[in-house]
Order: C-alpha cells, then sequence, then structure tokens
C-alpha cells in the first residue's frame, strides 16, 4: 500500500509530526511498542521549556495529551511492529503478529530515537548491571524494583532523573559517579537529588562491579584526566548498578534509506546528515528526535513538527513557510543558552548555521521584605525554561522573549500565592516569610505520605545535611502532584533547609568531619553542658578539617534549642588557625625535616 507520509518511531517527535501530518496527507506511524510516547511514558518527572510545548507537564502527560490529538485525525497507527528494514522504491518492511508487511511511501520521516551507551567495567555482565532507560521501564511502567541499594554512573539530566524517582520510591541511592569535574546535566536536577542526601561525586567512575552471580558492591575510583588514579579505589554496598552515560542515535535505517551519515560527536556520534528543515541528502527522507541529534524531549518535538510541514508543503503545495520560519525560530531560541553549545558547533559542523541569540541580563532587586510571604527562586542557570513566568499571574517573574534567561523577580509585585512552586520543573522555587524568633517556609514536596499538620519533622540543608527540627503548619495538595508542605522553623535556618523528611531510626550526622550525630551532642547537653566550647571539647564537634564552617550554625541551634539561651547570647567558640587544613610540614623551618 502507498503512503503519502510514513513516520517510522512513536515517541515524540513522531507523535508531534503526525499531529501535523493527520488531517493533512494520507498517514501511517508505526512503533515497535504497544503503545504510542516512546520514553515519554516512563518519565514522571515535569518538562522543562515554554508553555506552548508542554512545560511543566510530566512526560507520560504529554504521551496522553499527543495521543488524543492523533486520535482526532485520520492517522493509522501500527503499533508492535518491528521495521526490519527500508529497501528500493521507497518501500518499508515491517514484522507485524509474525508476519511481514510491506508500504510504501511517498515521504518518510524516520523518529527512531537512540539507545543507550554502555561501559566497559570489569563484570558488567552480571545481573544487577543495568541502563537507565531500563530501570525506567522496569520502575514506572511495570511497577518492579531491580534492587534496593543503588550506585548511578553518570550525572547527566538522565541519570540525575533517575537518582530523583529512585528516591521517590523509597529505595537507597548511594551516590552518583560523574568521570568529569563537574555535573554533566542541569543545576537544578541536581540540587533536587543532593538535598535528598544523594551524594555526586565528580572525578569518580565506576571500576569493577563485585559479585559472582548477581552484584553484590561495586569498586569506585577517582579519575584524572580519564585514568584511574591508583590508590584511591573504594568498595560501596549495592545490589543494582545503573549506568547513564549517554545516547547514541539508531542510524541503520536512515543509512538503508540512502541517507548519509556522518560522525558528528557533539550531536551523539554518528547522525543523518540534514538540512534545518530535517530533509537528510534522501530528498524523501527527513528525521527527527534524537536520531538527529541527542537533546531534550522538547527539541525533538519541535524537529518532528518542522519537518512534518515541509513534508506537507513538499506533498501538497501548501505554504506554510510562516508557520515553519515561527517553529525554527523558537527552537534556535531554546538552543540559544549555555548548556545548548555543544548542538550549536554541531549544527555548524553539519553546515547548518545557528543565529546568535544574546542572553539578556537579569534585573536584580533589592532585599525582600521577609515579613511578607514572598517567592525564593533559586534557578541561577541559563535553562531553556518559562514555567515560573507562566504561572505567575501577576507579572512579579520575568524571563523574556529568550527561555534561557534566569529569571527575575520583583518581590514588590508577590502576593504569595505560590503557582510559580508548583509549576516549576527543577523544585527550585520556596516560599519564605520570616518574623523576629521563627519563620515559615514553603517547600515543593513530591513525596509520600503527605506530611499532616503538626507533624514533627527534620529540616534538611542544600546537601541532605540536618539543620533543625519543623513542625508542619500547613499542606496544600496540588493536581499535578507537587505539593507545598509549609512548616515553621527558627528564622536563623530559614535560609539553609531546602527540604523536609520524617526523623529516620539513625541519628543524623551534624559534624560530618568527625562524624557526630545529632543524638551524641544532645546527651552531653543533657548532662549540664551550655557552653559551646565545653560541648566542642566533649564530642569533638566543628574539630574537623572544615573548622566548622559546615556545622557551627546547627550545633548552636540544638544547644538554643534545648537550653532555651538565645543563639545571640550563646558563645560561638574562638576561632584558632589554621583557618584552613594545611600540611604539617609547612610549619617545618627551613632545613628541618
Amino acid at each position: 500500500m502507498m503512503y503519502d507520509a510514513v513516520i517510522i518511531g512513536g515517541g515524540p517527535a513522531g507523535m508531534s509530526a503526525a499531529t501535523i501530518l493527520g488531517d493533512k496527507v494520507k498517514t501511517l506511524i508505526i512503533d515497535e511498542n504497544d503503545r504510542l510516547g516512546g520514553q515519554l511514558v516512563k518519565q514522571t518527572h515535569k518538562f522543562f521549556g515554554d508553555h506552548e510545548h508542554y512545560a511543566s507537564m510530566r512526560g507520560f502527560e504529554i504521551a496522553d495529551k499527543l495521543l488524543k490529538e492523533i486520535q482526532k485525525k485520520p492517522v493509522l497507527i501500527s503499533l508492535s511492529s518491528t521495521v526490519i528494514g527500508i529497501y528500493p522504491q521507497n518501500t518499508v518492511a515491517y514484522v507485524k503478529d509474525g508476519q511481514i508487511q510491506k508500504v510504501q511511501y511517498k515521504k518518510l520521516l524516520l523518529a527512531t530515537g537512540a539507545m543507550e551507551r554502555q561501559l566497559p567495567f570489569v563484570n558488567s555482565d552480571l545481573p544487577g548491571v543495568y541502563g537507565a532507560g531500563a530501570i525506567q521501564t522496569l520502575m514506572n511502567q511495570y511497577g518492579i524494583f531491580p534492587g534496593k541499594r543503588f550506585l548511578i554512573v553518570g550525572s547527566g539530566n538522565i541519570g540525575l532523573i533517575l537518582a530523583y524517582q529512585l528516591a521517590q520510591s523509597g529505595v537507597e541511592v548511594k551516590m552518583i559517579l560523574e568521570a568529569l569535574d563537574k555535573v554533566g546535566g542541569y543545576e537544578v536536577h541536581a540540587n533536587k537529588v543532593k538535598r535528598l542526601g544523594i551524594p555526586i561525586l565528580t572525578g569518580h567512575t565506576i571500576v569493577r562491579a563485585i559479585g559472582d552471580e548477581k552484584v553484590e558492591g561495586a569498586v569506585i575510583a577517582r579519575v584524572d584526566k580519564n585514568n584511574i588514579v591508583k590508590g584511591t579505589e573504594r568498595e560501596v554496598v549495592v545490589d543494582t548498578i545503573c549506568v547513564a552515560v549517554g545516547l547514541t542515535p539508531l542510524i541503520e535505517l536512515a543509512e538503508q534509506s540512502g541517507a548519509k551519515v556522518s560522525y558528528i560527536p557533539e550531536l551523539g556520534g554518528y547522525v543523518p546528515l540534514r538540512d534545518e528543515r530535517m530533509r537528510t541528502t534522501n530528498k524523501d527522507v527527513f528525521v527527527a528526535g534524537d536520531l538527529s541529534s541527542i537533546e531534550e524531549a522538547t527539541t525533538a518535538m519541535m524537529e518532528g513538527k518542522i519537518a512534518a510541514m515541509q513534508m506537507v508543503e513538499d506533498l501538497t503545495g501548501e505554504n506554510l513557510e510562516d508557520k515553519i520560519y515561527d517553529d525554527l525560530n523558537s527552537l534556535a531560541i531554546f538552543r540559544s543558552g549555555p548548556k545548548s553549545a555543544k548542538i550549536r558547533t554541531g549544527l555548524e559542523k553539519m553546515g547548518i548555521n545557528v543565529p546568535k541569540i544574546d542572553l539578556p541580563k537579569t534585573q536584580r532587586f533589592e532585599r525582600y521584605d521577609d515579613s511578607k510571604l514572598h517567592a525564593v527562586i533559586e534557578c541561577t542557570e541559563e535553562i531553556p525554561c518559562n514555567s515560573c513566568e507562566y504561572a505567575c499571574k501577576f507579572d512579579a517573574i520575568k524571563v523574556g522573549i529568550n527561555i534561557n534567561s534566569v529569571p527575575s523577580f520583583d518581590p514588590a509585585k508577590c502576593t504569595g500565592c505560590a503557582l510559580c512552586v508548583t509549576s516549576c520543573p527543577g523544585l527550585a522555587i520556596f516560599m519564605k516569610r520570616s518574623e523576629d524568633k521563627a519563620a515559615t517556609l514553603g517547600i515543593p514536596y513530591e513525596f509520600l505520605p503527605l506530611p499532616k499538620m503538626d507533624d514533627k519533622m527534620w529540616g534538611l540543608d542544600r546537601e541532605g545535611n540536618y539543620v533543625c527540627d519543623v513542625k508542619v503548619k500547613r499542606v496544600v495538595k496540588n493536581p499535578n502532584k507537587t505539593n507545598i508542605v509549609y512548616v515553621e522553623l527558627p528564622s536563623e535556618f530559614a535560609d539553609m533547609v531546602r527540604h523536609v523528611k520524617y526523623p529516620s531510626k539513625e541519628s543524623p550526622y551534624v559534624c560530618r568531619c568527625e562524624e557526630v550525630t545529632l543524638d551524641e551532642i544532645e546527651k552531653v547537653i543533657d548532662l549540664g553542658v551550655t557552653d559551646f566550647e565545653e560541648l566542642k571539647r566533649l564530642t569533638r564537634v566543628t574539630m574537623g578539617p572544615c573548622n566548622g564552617k559546615n556545622c557551627k550554625m546547627v550545633v548552636l541551634g540544638i544547644l538554643s534549642k534545648k537550653t532555651g539561651i538565645p543563639i545571640s547570647s550563646l558563645s560561638h567558640g574562638t576561632s584558632r588557625p589554621p583557618t584552613k587544613p594545611i600540611e604539617f610540614r609547612a610549619f617545618l623551618k627551613e632545613g628541618e625535616e
């Protein structure tokens, strides 16, 4: 059978294209899964981007919305169909229900996506070693947990998102390893993981998995210029290792269709050569999504629409130039931020001109009136998202034309409605009101069970460390499942606490350097100790390499709470040299050993 347009791949790119092609030309979409949606169906996090491209919606919700749009159009959908090849005379062969089917096309859109890269390490073939996508499929689609204690290798957005989803499900994520010297994914994704207490070790990688018949642990080590630093190896006890080190485009069908491919590492490896309208070197074949370049699902949807409109022009002669231009401009803006610099370089290698779009400076305002409930925005990275601006109906938050701009916030216009908190995909907005002694903090919360009014919880800082006890004052449920928990806490900790959790059976470390727990500090205070210096001598708290920089205020807060003495009336101890740790040899006189 002949079709005007055949789409191979029913993920975000293919589905978006089908919404355009469906009521214009005779269209068939082929997908190997039993439902359309691709990776979207297993994505439970909220998406970045702008409102037109489903910002603040969760991936599975986007898949449902696109499917409903497609079902309104005369699109033929062939599911559970595995494409096995592209043949001469524009022929697609696929297997469905055990039978080979053949169709012909006038125009073909390949939206076949990508597969996960693997990382070679000793014993990587043990049961318990998974790719990130496999774990998301098991967990989010089938409700199966492949393990209880996870090690994640790779700190791109996929690894960071998976760590958060695993924590939501209640399993333990021991750590995230990143071979580079900085986190690969969005800062807001990393921050929401770190405040759960999940450490991200940059400059580290996995050396080998431990176990005979299944994963029972792993050996990790520091790396320097891609080389293992000898002597830094150590073991961690885990039963599941997740490899999240990137994706590789699936180019086989593109090559069979006659499209030329080229190795462009910035775009993910070997990719089909194409123009800005997604047409390959074969004039009848188009590409979109991760096959074109490894990016966000948002860009995949944009590319799918652009390809589809160009296909409609080719097939019908309809003039869609204005719409194509608008979508090309939106895509250029989306890619104009620093996080897309690599993609822009790759596109230029392909011969696609990427217009330079400057990011406007963010307007800064004076210090907020903390006596009034207001938003606190902790999004300082230039990433493509304007969810907060769209949510704010009072013009208190501005991002501007370029959605990569850091949001500016005018506290004078903030009404305290907190719509921005629930809309932010990165959970990077909080609510705050502070008075002399007590403060109220509104924290985005996506865990179960939901806290109840008057519950006592632990307030945790940006690294997941205990700061102080908090009391739940109010819980605001939201249909999009980003709820807000309002807690009361001492005002001096309002800028430190960024997450809450119920107290666990194990006492949290207050002083990480000396491994001093909350219980140990409280027991000494209960003996009658009210002086900070005496507490320090008896517990060694604040006596580690950081000299108390990380924990002194927390210790003083515990002492204040237990004794009833205001922090301002407590001695904060004596600051002694050296202010930073140095080697003893620095104190030797010249010639001494």
